[in-house]
């Protein structure tokens, strides 16, 4: 299948891992996931966002699904397999969210999700297609680069999804790649993303907290402020990163970006600036997207 002609909707495909993130100060499950997170602002900002990953067996799947189902984003295309669902423990100090663990991120991880059955297929249907580290996903890459779809992968901001053996795995299948740099100046962020660019990456993106976002082609080199908000505001910073890239991701996209046609720079500027907007705003969001519940509630047979 292809995308239809004529169809001006943008499509996003969120490819990979769910989560439950308990706030164990709080006593409260959110539905959460960086695959999930995306897809789900990208509806939100007016893209017609789906999901497609691995639901594990258990209460907490019903939960997962039924709260990404009831964000407007349909899942039908996932897969149930025999197991736990990932579950994340954290909490929120002076409106920064701190993880302290997690359960090995469940059957989503151990099992992921691939492109057999047809799956490929259907996800060559799509506009953009994100994953991410937490997904397992990185075998899955080069069938997606047949297809005429934009591919973004998150590498977040762990030490070993920096090592050149494993940015070689991502990095030439992917048209953005977003790479958490807090802490660094922009120099040395600039080394991160123009390495990323030498290694095959189409375009690189610096997330840094509250300093500038950085990007880069390996031709142009953009930059944007952050958008602050008074921290007594703040809910909490759980999802920020992922509605930063929703954002970019659904600006880029409107303003002409396809494989074959790179962003200008006052696009990238604009994209920049429009996740930083999308940030700024999660902060005032309980959770990824809200929709949590008391800890260890059960859920009714209906959501599945």
């Amino acid at each position: 299948m292809t995308k239809s002609e004529g169809d001006e909707e943008m499509r996003v495909l969120g490819f990979g891992d769910n989560i439950v993130d308990r706030f164990i100060d709080r006593g409260v499950d959110y539905p959460g996931g960086n695959a999930v997170n995306v897809a789900v602002y990208a509806h939100r900002l007016g893209a017609h966002a789906e999901y497609l990953g691995v639901f594990g067996s258990d209460d907490l799947a019903g939960f997962l699904r039924g709260a990404i189902e009831g964000a407007g984003v349909p899942t039908g295309r996932s897969v149930v397999r025999d197991g736990e669902s990932g579950v994340s423990s954290l909490q929120v100090v002076d409106g920064d969210r701190v993880f302290l663990g997690w359960n090995g991120g469940g059957v989503t991880v151990r099992q992921p999700i691939d492109l057999t059955d047809g799956r490929e297929q259907y996800a060559a249907r799509f506009d953009v297609v994100h994953s991410s580290v937490y997904s397992r996903t990185e075998s899955q890459l080069p069938s997606l680069r047949r297809h005429d779809v934009l591919v973004s992968f998150d590498l977040s901001s762990e030490a070993e999804f920096r090592a050149p053996s494993y940015v070689d795995r991502v990095a030439p299948f992917t048209d953005l790649l977003l790479i958490s740099c807090s802490g660094l100046d922009d120099a040395e962020a600039y080394a991160v993303l123009d390495d990323a660019i030498r290694r095959g990456a189409h375009l690189a993106v610096a997330t840094r907290g509250t300093d500038d976002a950085l990007a880069t082609d390996g031709r142009v080199r953009c930059s944007a402020p952050a958008k602050l908000l008074d921290d007594r505001a703040i809910v909490d910073t759980m999802g920020c990163g992922d509605a930063f890239l929703a954002g970019v991701l659904v600006t880029l996209h409107r303003s002409g970006w396809r494989r074959d046609v790179a962003p200008s720079p006052s696009d990238l500027r604009a994209a920049l600036e429009a996740g930083a907007e999308a940030a700024r705003d999660q902060c005032l969001v309980e959770g990824a997207f809200g929709g949590g519940r008391p800890s260890g509630e059960p859920v009714a047979a209906s959501m599945w």
